[in-house]
C-alpha cells in the first residue's frame, strides 16, 4: 500500500487585541505551537480549520486567509514520523474563553514580535519571521 503526505491546516489566531494565540503541546516535544489538524475527506480546508480550531481551543474563528505552505517530512519535533503539507492561515476571533483539548497542556495570548522568544516549532516561527512579522497579514 502506497502512502501519501496529508494535508493538514493550521491557524494563526489573532484576538480584537491584536495578540496572537499559542498553544504549549506535548505532540510537539513541549513547544509552542498553533491549533490545526487534518482535512477531512470531503471537507475544505476553510472548515477544516474552523473545526480544528473550535475542537482544539473552543474557540470561533472567522475571516481566513491563506499565508503559506510548508512540507513536514518526518521531522524530530513531532511525536510520530509523518509526512504533512501544512496549509497555514491567518485568522481572528472575538473570544478570549479558551478551553483546550488534550493536545495542549497550556496557552497564552501573546504579542506576536514576543513569541519569538518563546520555544516555538519550526515552521510556527518560520511563518511568523518570513510572513506575519513582515506585514503581509496583519
Amino acid at each position: 500500500m502506497k502512502g501519501y503526505p496529508e494535508p493538514v491546516v493550521g491557524a494563526f489566531i489573532f484576538n480584537t487585541n491584536g495578540e496572537l494565540f499559542l498553544m504549549k503541546s506535548h505532540k510537539w516535544s513541549d513547544m509552542y505551537v498553533i491549533p490545526g489538524g487534518h482535512i477531512e475527506i470531503g471537507e475544505t480546508m476553510k472548515d477544516a480549520l474552523q473545526r480544528e480550531v473550535k475542537e482544539e481551543t473552543g474557540l470561533a474563528v472567522y475571516d481566513p486567509q491563506f499565508i503559506c505552505f510548508w512540507e513536514f517530512i518526518e521531522e524530530k519535533e513531532f511525536h510520530k514520523k509523518k509526512h504533512m503539507i501544512f496549509f497555514n492561515f491567518f485568522v481572528k476571533t472575538k473570544e478570549q474563553n479558551v478551553t483546550l483539548n488534550n493536545e495542549a497542556q497550556e496557552y497564552l495570548w501573546i504579542d506576536p514580535k514576543e513569541s519569538l522568544q518563546l520555544p516555538l516549532n519550526k515552521h510556527t516561527r518560520m511563518t511568523l519571521e518570513q510572513y506575519i512579522l513582515k506585514g503581509k497579514h496583519l
